[in-house]
């Protein structure tokens, strides 16, 4: 099983980079944003799991990004842009706490299940 989802709003706002200083601050927000729920999926899974959060650039602009690479098995993946966490003002703001247990959770469960699922034949079980 491969989960690649996007938080991403598929209609995003031209021109909301602005200056090269707008642009750095939105970086640094969706940086902080994808380290924040890269280092709850590392909390919630085994050592095993190779996690990663950074911001990649996509083709609506910069996009924080989580990968989980398990033990066996495809990379899951989630991305969300900067205009799901904006202000009124057009701020950078950091993620809900709530929103970032919530996709912590999906991703480490689809990857935990991923690895489940490639084992589970090859496994003999030891009771019943």
């Amino acid at each position: 099983m491969n989960w690649n989802d996007s938080y991403d709003d598929s209609e995003t706002t031209e021109g909301n980079a602005g200056t090269n200083g707008d642009a750095a601050a939105e970086n640094r927000t969706l940086r902080s944003n994808a380290k924040t729920v890269a280092t709850q999926v590392r909390y919630l899974l085994p050592a095993e799991y190779s996690v990663t959060g950074d911001v990649t650039d996509g083709t609506n602009g910069p996009q924080a990004f989580v990968a989980i690479q398990p033990p066996i098995g495809r990379p899951i993946t989630a991305g969300f842009g900067i205009e799901e966490y904006t202000d009124s003002e057009g701020d950078g703001t950091d993620i809900p706490d709530e929103e970032r247990d919530e996709v912590a959770a999906d991703l480490a469960a689809r990857a935990a299940i991923q690895v489940k699922q490639a084992v589970s034949d090859g496994l003999t079980p030891t009771a019943r």
